[in-house]
């Protein structure tokens, strides 16, 4: 994901409102969360809310924008990926998976943004499209791209679109399932060598496919 003029990271009162609204809308949801809550926990008046973003709505939004920010990280750089060989492509494909898995599952950073972007999803609030036209589109156009790179299959077919869903989606269960997969595995957390373990097995399936893609 690309994104050469991306605003200034908020800071001071700005950076606490943001980090209360995330852990509130997705703890409780948009509408179940007061401006007075957000603003007590971020040590701070409500009018601070207004001041800095608006209104609630605004604030909302710049949560999203702040999700965009901590994913753009987590995905690592928006390498170009035309005219690349078949290895060099698996190669790309296998880094974006194991800094996806380091992030999603390990990092600080991803434990209010996932139920933020879930309640967003299951709402359908604006932050969704929002959400959808900067990040998630964009990287899932990228991963079909190196997909039809390492395959040969045409990146735009029901089929790619449909495959790199997924190759990505396990992910995202192994981020929203992770006391299951602790439970189950005897894991009293999930540390960067388990998911180390997660990222490598998504690897290994991400072979397999290319494999059989390739003999089709």
């Amino acid at each position: 994901m690309s994104d050469p003029v991306s605003p200034a990271r908020p800071e001071g009162t700005a950076a606490n409102l943001i980090a209360a609204a995330l852990k509130l809308f997705g703890s409780k949801g948009f509408a179940a969360t007061s401006t007075r809550e957000i603003a007590a926990a971020a040590g701070t008046n409500v009018a601070s809310i207004a001041y800095h973003f608006g209104g609630k709505d605004g604030l909302r939004r710049a949560c999203g924008q702040e999700v965009m920010q901590r994913m753009a990280a987590a995905i690592g750089p928006d390498l170009p990926v035309a005219d690349l060989s078949p290895e060099r492509a698996v190669a790309i494909m296998q880094m974006m998976i194991r800094m996806m898995a380091e992030f999603l599952l390990t990092r600080r950073e991803a434990e209010d943004i996932i139920p933020f972007m879930l309640r967003e999803v299951t709402e359908d609030g604006p932050v969704l499209q929002d959400l959808y036209d900067s990040m998630i589109a964009p990287t899932h156009a990228r991963f079909c791209r190196l997909w039809s790179a390492a395959t040969g299959q045409p990146p735009d077919t029901d089929i790619t679109r449909l495959r790199v869903f997924s190759l990505v989606g396990p992910l995202l269960y192994f981020r929203i399932g992770r006391p299951i997969v602790a439970r189950r595995m005897g894991w009293p957390s999930t540390s960067p060598e388990e998911a180390r373990q997660i990222a490598e097995i998504l690897i290994g399936n991400l072979h397999a496919i290319i494999a059989q893609e390739r003999r089709t």
